[in-house]
């Protein structure tokens, strides 16, 4: 049996999903994921169908480390199926590609040497994605490793919605709009025209929310303007990150509060958003489910910086025939969906409840102006993809 093994590795976890690749096919075989690595290593597996391959703890306070649990994984990829599972190419989710990565690419030394170059500008990503294949890399340095960005999707935006307003001695050394999430978007972008002609084709918002949250503007089914920038901080409120923040905030963190570039990452990226407007929960489930009317504050903070955005957005497309709500948040909170929906109204938007509540797919009604639909996003499916196109050649 043929495997892709497609791998995103973060700061204290590695979640991966293998892929039989038959021919030009591709089928889910298992997914899990090595969590708490540092602190209390797990290792879970499940087939596709949900049922448990495996479920792993280590002895307590024994450390696993990104190089070991890779290992572990390779090694126990190797022993799964009997031994028969072949492995052709990993496939990983690199979240920076900068400006000169548009689309994925096969690793080398000289790759990894330029995706390094890139670390300032994703410090909290960049390094666990790379350690991952600095690791395989080591062990393993035939078996062909594909990088698939998070920014590349988002390289048909025309420069004036990359630029930002500052000197070109700033700007020249990266300081632009970069987008993220571009893996999500373009796996929804391939399936639109299976699903909608008038939304592929045309004007699309599409809302990636999960724990991380942006949205992102098709027209042709290319991206045009993405509410992420230079980093993945920026546009929407998210789990535990802010959002857009005036920048004077930041100068005010600094001279009035006396923080540190340390302590002003470490609140915007992880003590904001949901969580630090509720002091309850970053997990929007926690939030509506809750009688707190701090959780109702978030939530509604959510879906009105959403409204916001999607205006923005909108105007850059210069119309709107479609909207995709997608990852966690947008597949499953359907109360999130419903007051987004609401917000928008003023654009011709209506939608059914009742195919709100079932998830839809088209939630909708045969009023709205504006076609409104719910797709699951399979970015490892997306990756996966590419690696065996980059085997194909």
């Amino acid at each position: 049996m043929d495997v892709i093994l497609v791998i995103n590795a973060g700061s204290s976890s590695i979640k991966f999903h293998a892929f039989e690749a038959n021919g030009a096919q591709l089928e889910p075989i298992a997914g899990g994921k090595l969590e708490e690595l540092y602190t209390n290593p797990r290792f879970t597996v499940k087939r596709q169908s949900g049922d448990v391959i495996e479920d792993k703890r280590w002895p307590e306070g024994e450390k696993l480390g990104h190089d070991n649990a890779i290992a572990f994984l390779l090694d126990w990829l190797r022993s799964h199926n009997e031994g028969r599972a072949k492995l052709l190419a990993v496939g990983h989710r690199v979240v920076h590609g900068g400006a000169t990565y548009s689309a994925p690419v096969r690793v080398d030394a000289q790759v990894l040497q330029a995706l390094e170059a890139l670390v300032p500008l994703a410090p909290l990503h960049q390094p666990h994605n790379l350690a991952a294949i600095r690791s395989i890399m080591a062990r393993n340095p035939q078996l062909p490793q594909i990088a698939c960005f998070d920014t590349a999707f988002h390289h048909t935006q025309p420069a004036v919605a990359t630029r930002f307003a500052l000197p070109p001695d700033i700007t020249d050394r990266g300081v632009r709009r970069y987008g993220f999430h571009g893996l999500s978007y373009e796996y929804i972008a391939s399936v639109l025209p299976g699903t909608d002609e008038r939304a592929a084709k045309g004007k699309t918002v599409v809302l990636h929310l999960g724990n991380g949250a942006s949205m992102t503007a098709l027209d042709n089914g290319r991206s045009v303007a993405s509410t992420m920038g230079f980093t993945a901080v920026e546009g929407l409120v998210m789990g535990t990150r802010s959002g857009s923040l005036d920048p004077g905030v930041v100068l005010w963190m600094l001279e009035e509060a006396k923080m540190d570039a340390q302590a002003i990452e470490s609140l915007l990226y992880k003590r904001s958003g949901l969580l630090g407007v509720s002091g309850i929960s970053s997990d929007m489930r926690t939030l509506l489910a809750s009688t707190d009317p701090r959780a109702a504050e978030a939530v509604e903070l959510f879906c009105y910086r959403i409204s916001r955005e999607l205006g923005s957005l909108a105007a850059a497309l210069g119309g709107l025939d479609a909207i995709v709500f997608t990852a966690g948040i947008g597949e499953r909170a359907d109360p999130v969906r419903k007051r987004a929906c609401e917000l928008a109204a003023w654009l011709g938007v209506s939608i059914d409840d009742e195919a709100n509540k079932r998830h839809g797919p088209r939630i909708s009604d045969q009023t709205s102006a504006v076609d409104v639909w719910v797709i699951p996003t399979n970015e490892e499916l997306m990756i996966a993809r590419h690696a065996l196109r980059q085997l194909e050649g």
